[in-house]
């Protein structure tokens, strides 16, 4: 790559999209190292093409972490995104901020009113190119555009949210607004039918600047280091080991892959580097640490009425579709797998929702077990509520496997490990089946299948979700931001404590863990991460 680069971004995902689209707005020289492959791809750009990539390896990482006792002792799966645009490239699109309060948390541990909930609404109001138009929380004329939450992806939409007020869940028009509690339909990441990942709306227009170079295939195997200064960067390309330098080195590569890259490195827990044979250039105990996801379980039933496994189960219904999609850009490809969703509180008393549920018209108990597996419709009617804990109190870390750059990491999820986090889930189960026995949703199921009416007691229900319960892919907080030294790794400006020259902007650099899904919040960080950065 010629030339001189200010800024080097290893990682073209929801956070370095943003960051690189910034910083280029801003004059700096970036090049940024991305180590999939295109983003030019058709199921990456079809909304429903999600199914096609959740277990696709080009463009996919593909993690597993390690046996977890807290889902009796279950391998769980965690797909990370492996192409331009990252995770924003192969998610299902929904646009959650997360509630005010998180912002509140945030600039708390970080000390920092940059990352304030005022802060917080300022920048995604100027991110935002909402169809729902511009007001006091909502922005408009961003370069993200987002789909309207006023289009319903499908007919049961309608009873869903009416059976959610029934069990005493009012409607939200908005959960990016001044409330979030609520049922409703989620805002999305869709622009003309085609998903608008990070990539697509941010590092495409900023490489037509001329001011951004993006090497993809680019597997950046450690950050070169001069004594505590860091000086560019050593990755593998096209059988090569090469070099890359710049001003100033920003890892983006996401809650996984930064610190793993960082412990490759030298620059992590000390005793765990020397055991696996790397020089120690910085003993910082706290990479790796305080890994925090969000924890799911869908309950799934049976219908009597026809859902979207009807039309995209069949071959016919799949040639349909894909007629009215290709001819259109509309029909059900064209939309999320969540058609709705919303969030509650499990006790009233608190102050702030802390479950987030999913509405899905369509099911898929049943999986291909083919090499390429995919997400495969039921042969049958059926449609999924799930939900997913919004402030888990377990935590968990990741580890070098090898010193081998190539070899995943061991990820240590230690799910419900926690008595709250295990009380709170079995209260939101409860309300899952509280929504599917009010009308009209009662009047539409046929019956219960998983898990299924024989699991009643508060026992049987525990076991269940340890059973099925898996991540909702939002792993954060591993090379966490904060003021306190002893249980952080970065300063409010994104800087890493003891290395010049270095700094983290990816959700791994998360303060706390978003209430809500986590595409949003990682962009946020880009964008005040740029001002942050330009600020130095």
């Amino acid at each position: 790559m010629d030339g001189t680069f200010d800024y080097l971004i290893v990682g073209s995902g929801s956070a370095g999209s943003v960051l690189a689209s910034r910083l280029a707005e801003a004059g700096k020289r970036v090049l940024v190292l991305e180590a999939g492959g295109t983003d030019r791809r058709f199921f990456v750009h079809m909304p429903l093409g999600y199914g096609k990539l959740f277990y696709d390896k080009a463009v996919n990482w593909a993690y597993k972490t390690e046996p977890d006792p807290g889902l009796n002792g279950a391998q769980d799966y965690w797909p990370r995104g492996k192409v331009l645009g990252g995770s924003s490239s192969i998610n299902a699109m929904v646009w959650i901020r997360g509630h005010d309060s998180d912002y509140d948390d945030w600039q708390q541990v970080s000390g920092s009113s940059h990352w304030g909930a005022e802060a917080a609404r300022a920048a995604y109001r100027a991110i935002e190119d909402n169809a729902d138009g511009a007001d006091a929380y909502r922005g408009q004329g961003g370069p993200l555009h987002i789909r309207s939450g006023q289009e319903p992806a499908h007919p049961l939409v309608k009873p869903y949210i009416a059976a959610c007020e029934a069990a005493g869940l009012p409607y939200n028009p908005d959960f990016n607004g001044p409330v979030q509690e609520g049922s409703g339909i989620y805002q999305l990441t869709i622009k003309g039918g085609r998903r608008n990942s990070a990539a697509r709306a941010f590092l495409r227009p900023a490489m037509k600047t001329g001011r951004v170079a993006v090497r993809t295939r680019a597997m950046v195997t450690r950050v070169l280091l001069e004594g505590r200064r860091a000086v560019g960067v050593e990755y593998q390309w096209r059988g090569k080991t090469l070099q890359a330098r710049a001003g100033e080195v920003i890892l983006a590569g996401g809650a996984i892959n930064t610190p793993q890259l960082l412990m490759l490195s030298g620059i992590g827990p000390g005793a765990m580097l020397a055991g696996q044979g790397i020089e120690v250039a910085l003993d910082q105990p706290n990479i790796g640490q305080h890994l925090n996801d969000h924890q799911g379980i869908n309950y799934t039933y049976r219908m009597n009425v026809l859902t979207m496994n009807d039309i995209l189960r069949p071959w016919w219904g799949k040639m349909l579709v894909g007629m009215q999609y290709l001819l259109t850009g509309k029909g059900p490809l064209s939309v999320s797998i969540n058609h709705g969703g919303g969030f509650f509180k499990t006790d009233p008393a608190l102050d702030r929702p802390n479950m987030q549920l999913y509405f899905q018209a369509f099911s898929t108990l049943i999986p291909r077990a083919d090499e390429r597996p995919i997400l495969s419709p039921d042969p049958f009617p059926g449609l999924s509520i799930g939900l997913s804990n919004c402030r888990p109190t377990s935590r968990g870390h990741l580890e070098l496997a090898s010193p081998d750059p190539f070899a995943a990491p061991r990820i240590f999820a230690n799910a419900f490990s926690t008595n709250q986090d295990v009380d709170e889930m079995l209260a939101a189960v409860k309300f899952i089946r509280r929504i599917a026995a009010q009308t009209p949703m009662a009047d539409l199921i046929a019956e219960e299948l998983r898990p299924g009416p024989q699991i009643a007691t508060d026992e049987a229900l525990i076991d269940d979700f340890r059973t099925r319960s898996g991540t909702v892919f939002h792993p954060s907080c591993t090379v966490r931001m904060g003021s306190d030294p002893a249980t952080s790794v970065l300063d409010a400006d994104l800087r890493l404590r003891g290395i010049e020259n270095l700094r983290v902007c990816d959700a791994s650099a998360f303060p706390t863990l978003i209430g809500g899904n986590t595409n949003a919040p990682a962009m946020l960080m880009g964008w005040i991460g740029a001002e942050r950065i330009l600020a130095h």
